[in-house]
């Protein structure tokens, strides 16, 4: 038996995975931390989480226009890969920011908290790097693990432990479609390398071989469960309504982004000579999710429940770039993964700050009369909701421009006619939470709202970029198609 070799790696290399041993370093520095008394209210948990999150966005940045193959092409560092991990610590350190008072006011500030969060970031960043289909779904479970952990972290509430539950068993199921669908593609390939996956499939046509089309429509039902398509969705709105509002910020904006980040990474690498073959499916399923998503959030009164039949809705939109394909489509998909990530975080951010103590006021009757009693509040969340709902000058109309305009191109037609009729759709509620805020009188005792410095800047930020990539948006679509040419 030889001797393990460890992989020789240069300082490129050790900067390149500088995310995976920042956040490695301090989910191990948060556990560690908790045998030491603090005093309570501590904030030290979320202090350490940020300067984790700055480490490994920082050692990224350093050698960003570097491209490493790493582990035997299993861990790839390329603009793809800086792109999301800029993205996901971005959005992880919104979410502690959002965090910081939220724990303490609901009674769930404890260092597993972050450190759940870190993983759940961890598993984020492993899934966009990955060029295996190992290493991605390793990603995959180990970002769903630390979620499902989350999603019940209230443990004295019933409706969290339920959702929780039901999140972990509909997930498991998902995993073990995706882990069947990577058998049989491996059986029918030899390989669970993308690259040299797409040289087979290069002078293999797909609908050839039965074995092919199984594993890839398991695979696809796999990464369908986490970016919320129809109709594998059903879990999303017990999770967002059971979930604490912060996770539920940051599970709808991280999770949506690490599932897309993983099948564009598959579709353009592995199927990109494939194309018109999956782009039918794909297509439908587009359909089916905004759809489906728009005309059921029509219904909900609940505002997590709502905002949850929007991110499936969204995930509709998303798909329509992913069918377009190309760079266009993959570029378009990047800016408004980027752009949807900003505006939802924001509104469940506004969200969070909503009751006293342990209450959360999330219901749309709650809102009422609340731009009379706190106008700034109001005004920031009626700028995320028109921002989702497509409405210019905001991110959110620049996103939906830009999907659109690349399906267009690719001759998806019929897929864009579908698409802005569901825009037309979700304007309708999105603008009841404004009607609600400015022309609703409050029924009983007013909500307050417990005011916290970090979760202020967080949305100040949030806000600040809604308003700026929807007047400027060149410099993001720019450095999007930039991470995207590097896949083709």
């Amino acid at each position: 038996m030889m001797p393990f070799q460890p992989p020789a790696l240069i300082a490129v290399d050790w900067w390149a995975l500088g995310a995976v041993i920042a956040l490695s370093a301090g989910m191990m520095l948060l556990l560690l931390l908790e045998f030491l008394p603090s005093r309570p209210g501590s904030s030290r948990g979320a202090i350490v989480a940020l300067l984790t999150l700055a480490a490994a966005a920082l050692s990224v940045f350093r050698v960003r226009d570097a491209k490493r193959s790493l582990f035997e092409g299993m861990f790839v560092h390329d603009g793809f890969t800086v792109f999301f991990t800029l993205l996901f610590c971005a959005v992880a350190a919104v979410a502690v920011l959002q965090s910081w008072d939220y724990v303490k006011r609901t009674r769930i500030n404890h260092g597993e908290y972050y450190a759940l969060l870190l993983s759940a970031t961890l598993g984020m960043i492993l899934m966009a790097a990955s060029s295996d289909l190992i290493t991605i779904f390793l990603g995959l479970e180990l970002m769903s693990l630390a979620l499902y952990v989350l999603v019940g972290f209230r443990r004295a509430r019933l409706d969290s432990s339920e959702a929780a539950l039901k999140y972990f068993l509909l997930g498991a199921f998902a995993s073990g479609f995706l882990l069947y669908g990577i058998a049989l593609l491996y059986g029918a390939t030899g390989t669970t390398n993308l690259g040299r996956m797409a040289v087979f499939l290069a002078d293999s046509p797909l609908l050839g071989n039965p074995m092919l089309v199984m594993g890839g429509l398991l695979l696809l039902v796999g990464f369908g469960f986490k970016v919320a398509a129809v109709p594998f969705h059903m879990w999303t709105p017990d999770a967002y309504q059971g979930a604490p509002t912060t996770v539920t910020g940051f599970m709808s904006a991280g999770a949506k982004a690490a599932g897309f980040a993983a099948l564009l990474r598959v579709v353009i690498v592995a199927l990109g000579g494939l194309q018109d073959e999956w782009r039918p499916l794909l297509s439908w399923i587009a359909i089916l999710t905004m759809t489906v998503g728009n005309v059921t959030a029509l219904l909900q009164t609940n505002m997590k429940r709502m905002l949850a039949y929007s991110s499936i809705a969204h995930a509709g939109y998303l798909l329509v770039a992913v069918a377009a394909g190309g760079l266009d489509g993959g570029s378009a998909a990047l800016f408004y993964l980027a752009v949807y990530s900003v505006m939802n975080l924001g509104a469940f951010g506004v969200l969070a700050l909503l009751g006293r103590e342990q209450e959360e006021r999330v219901l749309l009757s709650d809102l009422a009369g609340l731009g009379v009693r706190h106008p700034a509040l109001a005004a920031a969340m009626t700028l995320f909701m028109l921002s989702l709902g497509g409405i210019p000058p905001t991110a959110g109309f620049m996103g939906k421009v830009y999907v659109f305009s690349v399906a267009v191109k690719a001759g998806l037609v019929p897929l864009v006619i579908v698409g802005v009729l569901n825009s037309v759709v979700a304007i309708f509620y999105y603008l009841r939470v404004t009607v609600a805020m400015y022309m609703q009188e409050p029924q009983g005792e007013p909500v307050e709202v417990a005011w916290a410095a970090p979760a202020v800047i967080a949305a100040i930020a949030t806000l600040a970029l809604t308003i700026w990539w929807g007047i400027q948006a060149h410099d993001l679509l720019e450095q999007a198609q930039r991470s995207i040419f590097g896949l083709l």
